[in-house]
């Protein structure tokens, strides 16, 4: 990726958090009141929980991760915030912002018992360039809410992240790693979520998880999906883990060295300015090789984040005259295609929504071809 378009997102990102002003400017202004989340459509609450993972194919590499999954008996669970605030903190200076905002919260109750009804599928979400796991908390939570397990995970020496010790770390300035090595946290994760599915406590404090989470994982079901980078290495797991059926990329690049190869399982482009015809983009040279079920569906005039909760939370900020969507637009199309490509390819429903352009959604174009002017 371009240096200009992770300084976007790193800035995007930030304004999504919360800042109002940047540093030194306006203090006497009224402190803005907390910005929220739009709540998840479906029919269950949602719990959530932290794990902190080590990798044991390379030895010292750590990560958090958090799961998110339908719940019971949330009430006596207080909610989670959007991110934690010494890393938000972190995230906000880094972009010259003023880091004393506070966190919008999510609708994930944190620890709550996971609601019974036997193994459900699994999706894994890689996030982008210097960003975080939260940064598509609306599409996490929203599948939650539908009954899936959703599990997201920080990239070490590529995110705005807290251990358990209490250790916060920035995105690296020298070399923040590869879509390769998202990649490859992914697999790692895959068998963290393997250990905890036959009853293995992965966490490295094995502090106590949610009753019920073990059995809720149906490792015959998983599904990936990512933001950017983390976009491109959903094609790049699909490539070397069978594990993975069907893969989701949000504006993904697809540039890698080496590149991706041939994907026999389902795979959807969901494309904003990393179209096929686009500088610095692969789309065009991966479409062919996407020999399974595949789609493309481009959002005319979106940007680079309109796939992420900076579409709904940067507009609670300031009116932007030049906002790309309308924030609740982009909401329900983050609610409305994952769910389908998921519910289509993980649980054997068939979407029509995936099958051509829809009127509920006149921006989402369906592309065929790769054919540029």
């Amino acid at each position: 990726m371009t240096t200009a378009l992770t300084r976007r997102h790193l800035l995007t990102t930030a304004l999504a958090a919360g800042v109002a002003l940047p540093l030194g400017a306006g203090r006497a202004a009224a402190a803005p009141a907390r910005l929220t989340l739009p709540a998840p459509t479906g029919p269950h609450p949602v719990g959530t929980v932290s794990m902190h993972l080590g990798d044991r194919r390379r030895p010292g590499r750590e990560m958090m991760a958090s799961f998110w999954y339908p719940a019971r008996d949330v009430r006596r669970h207080p909610v989670a915030p959007w991110l934690a605030a010494a890393p938000l903190r972190e995230l906000l200076a880094a972009n010259g912002l003023d880091p004393d905002v506070a966190s919008p919260l999510t609708a994930g109750h944190e620890g709550a018992a996971v609601l019974p009804g036997g193994p459900r599928p699994v999706v894994v979400f890689s996030h982008g360039s210097n960003g975080h796991r939260s940064e598509t908390t609306i599409v996490v939570q929203e599948l939650a809410s539908h009954g899936y397990v959703v599990v997201t995970v920080d990239h070490p020496d590529d995110s705005f992240s807290e251990f358990p010790d209490g250790r916060v770390t920035v995105p690296s300035e020298d070399d923040n790693g590869t879509p390769w090595d998202h990649a490859h946290d992914v697999r790692n994760l895959l068998d963290r979520i393997a250990d905890l599915a036959g009853g293995r406590n992965p966490d490295l404090q094995r502090r106590p998880l949610p009753a019920n989470l073990a059995g809720a994982l149906d490792l015959h079901r998983i599904g990936m999906f990512g933001w950017s980078k983390g976009a491109t290495a959903t094609a790049l797991v699909m490539n070397t883990d069978r594990r993975v059926r069907a893969g989701l990329s949000f504006d993904g690049p697809m540039l890698s060295q080496p590149r991706p190869a041939a994907i026999d399982r389902p795979f959807m482009l969901m494309t904003a300015e990393f179209t096929p015809c686009a500088e610095e983009s692969g789309v065009a040279e991966l479409w062919p090789l996407l020999h399974g079920w595949r789609r493309q569906v481009h959002a005319e005039g979106a940007d680079h984040g309109s796939f992420c909760d900076s579409a709904w939370l940067l507009p609670q900020l300031a009116a932007r005259a030049d906002a790309p969507l309308d924030p609740a637009q982009a909401v329900r199309i983050q609610q409305a295609y994952p769910l389908a490509f998921f519910d289509r390819h993980l649980r054997g429903q068939r979407q029509g929504l995936l099958d051509g352009p829809h009127p509920d959604f006149p921006e989402m174009q369906f592309v065929s071809s790769v054919a540029c002017p």
